[in-house]
């Protein structure tokens, strides 16, 4: 006797696989949180605001500030606070490029700051590119979309398979 296909159950399991893809590819940039951005104001102190591409902030990151005079030994070391801020005073009279590295489990960038002899009491806002945190491209969504579809349908190819072969046992 031929057994009656419940359409119910078998159009939901077919339909669940693509809305599972639909899903995936409808995720927000968040999950690929990889990248950091830093900012910096100049007040008579510098602070800088390290945050993930999300905006999520870089909480008690390490933190390492290279003076001009000596780029390759650390001027200065701490942490950002639950925020990702992190206040230095630079010697004011060591003008040129300040870089400030923020790290945290291997995300993080670095940041150039530039200082003139004297400090600044101008309290401005510079958003500093970064290596790391570049956005994702039309072309890599698209990769990655496709990757998802592929992943999908083979998967659901390979349990069709499998539900033919024991129907027929």
């Amino acid at each position: 006797m031929p057994r009656e296909r419940n359409w119910k159950g078998w159009v939901g399991k077919q339909l669940m696989f693509p809305m599972l893809g639909l899903w995936a590819i409808a995720i927000p940039e968040r999950a690929i949180a990889h990248g950091a951005t830093i900012e910096y104001r100049s007040i008579p102190a510098l602070e800088v605001q390290a945050s993930y591409d999300t905006g999520e902030p870089l909480a008690n990151a390490q933190v390492t500030v290279y003076s001009p005079e000596n780029p390759a030994d650390p001027w200065l070391t701490g942490t950002t606070d639950d925020q990702g801020r992190f206040i230095f005073t630079p010697d004011s009279a060591i003008a040129g490029n300040w870089d400030v590295q923020v790290r945290q489990a291997g995300h993080g960038d670095i940041v150039s700051i530039p200082l003139e002899g004297t400090a600044s009491n101008q309290s401005t806002l510079v958003v500093a590119g970064s290596g790391s945190s570049q956005s994702t491209s039309l072309l890599q969504k698209a990769v990655m979309a496709g990757s998802v579809i592929w992943g999908l349908v083979g998967t659901a190819l390979f349990f069709s398979a499998r539900s033919k072969k024991h129907a027929h046992s």
